[in-house]
């Protein structure tokens, strides 16, 4: 099948099939339908994955290590999570996936077993355009053990990361540079695997924020040759889960903080207490609902995993890039209207389907809370970027998102469109 007629299927399935799929999506408010641009703060989830959390619940709830059959059934289910996970990161060991509550709490605990091998002196990388999960952890670790902190700044002519800048200060006193796949912020995506490389020059690891990745894009740890690499489930039609890869043979040098009784074998001794296993048992779900996208676009019932979610990506991306170039080149021709991110359509494949934006005299609060009373969920502020909006002065009041996924269509792109022009047109919403 040609990519083109991949995508076009895709386009027609996701209208008919896969919006089906998604109970919340049914949801009115008032007389219409509701429409939800604020995927890139958590998505919706299928019926599978809701099924698969209540059938956990239901009749195999247990903690897992025992020998009676609900916690054997939990621990293969545990097993088969990872390996799902190991699929969707393009790892080849299960054994390098752990789970944790989120991605800003796996970050904070791995920081401070990172950390330790750290000296006075040293030097760790951060930046400007990342959420702050991927920052203050650093940036707290880095205090507490004597190490200096870089923090690169963005370009201010279109919003992505001063590569040079971030070059430049690599030394061998470098550590670790912590860096996001894609801005939660603008859409943009960032070229991880030459800043990888980079690092790696200069002896330094590579901490990789993939949360905003996840749903637009193939995560692939192996081709990017990244050393620590997060994620979250919820981002990408899954439950509130995070999720964590890192080599083997880090997991098991470095000392994890953890109670004594609990194992010392990876990956069960970066995992502590106990985990939310419904939750993994609907990431698991998320992770075979996308691939059985990528399986009927395939036409293939057991194409295997990660082919399936290579196709499946690929399709989505193409997807999503359709509905957000012409929200793009619309919002460009609305006066008032600012875009935080790239708009030149020569480079679509360097942005993901995510705009931020603010208006001269309508308050981002106000157009959030506009288009609310009208049915369009977006969301308004930093997002956690607040490196970003410090950096362009937009603090408190933040901006606008608009983040659309799979599920969204182009009608309900212009829908957006038309509430947005009436809410900056009318003199009651200016400041």
């Amino acid at each position: 099948m040609t990519t083109t007629a991949t995508s076009q299927l895709f386009q027609h399935a996701t209208a008919l099939n896969y919006r089906e799929q998604f109970p919340a999506l049914k949801r009115r408010q008032g007389n219409q339908s509701l429409v939800f641009f604020d995927g890139p703060a958590g998505t919706h989830v299928p019926n599978a994955v809701i099924d698969a959390m209540a059938n956990y619940l239901r009749y195999q709830n247990a903690n897992h290590g025992g020998t009676f059959v609900t916690s054997r059934e939990t621990d293969a289910m545990l097993v088969a999570a990872m390996e799902a996970f190991a699929d969707f990161v393009g790892a080849r060991d299960p054994q390098e996936i752990i789970f944790g509550q989120n991605m800003t709490s796996l970050t904070f605990a791995f920081s401070r077993a990172l950390s330790q091998t750290w000296n006075a002196g040293d030097e760790i990388i951060v930046t400007r355009l990342d959420h702050d999960a991927n920052v203050t952890p650093w940036v707290m670790a880095a205090r507490e053990r004597g190490v200096t902190v870089h923090t690169i700044p963005f370009r201010q002519d279109d919003y992505t990361l001063d590569l040079e800048r971030l070059r430049n200060c690599l030394s061998s006193r470098t550590r670790l540079v912590a860096v996001g796949c894609a801005s939660n912020a603008t859409g943009g995506v960032n070229p991880v695997k030459q800043i990888g490389e980079w690092a790696h020059a200069a002896g330094a690891e590579i901490f990789v924020d993939a949360v905003h990745f996840g749903p637009h894009g193939l995560i692939d740890v192996l081709d990017w040759d990244c050393d620590y690499l997060t994620c979250s489930a919820y981002k990408f039609f899954g439950p509130h889960l995070g999720i964590m890869w890192a080599r083997a043979h880090r997991f098991r040098e470095l000392t994890p903080y953890k109670v004594r009784p609990s194992s010392d074998e990876i990956p069960w001794r970066w995992m502590t207490g106990t985990q939310s296993h419904e939750s993994i048992a609907g990431g698991l779900a998320a992770i075979e609902y996308l691939a059985n996208i990528g399986r009927e676009l395939a036409e293939d019932a057991h194409l295997a995993r990660r082919e399936a979610l290579v196709t499946a990506m690929a399709s989505i991306q193409k997807y999503e890039s359709s509905l957000i170039w012409p929200l793009i080149q619309t919002l460009q021709t609305v006066p008032g209207i600012k875009i935080y991110g790239i708009t030149d359509p020569m480079r679509a494949r360097e942005r993901f389907s995510t705009i931020s934006f603010t208006h001269d005299r309508v308050p981002a609060s106000r157009i959030a809370r506009e288009l609310a009373d009208r049915g369009i969920c977006v969301w308004h502020g930093n997002y956690y970027a607040l490196q970003f909006t410090e950096q362009l002065g937009l603090e408190p009041e933040g901006m606008v998102r608009v983040g659309l996924v799979h599920y969204n269509t182009a009608d309900e792109v212009q829908r957006l469109i038309r509430e947005l022009s009436e809410i900056v047109a009318d003199p009651s919403n200016y400041a």
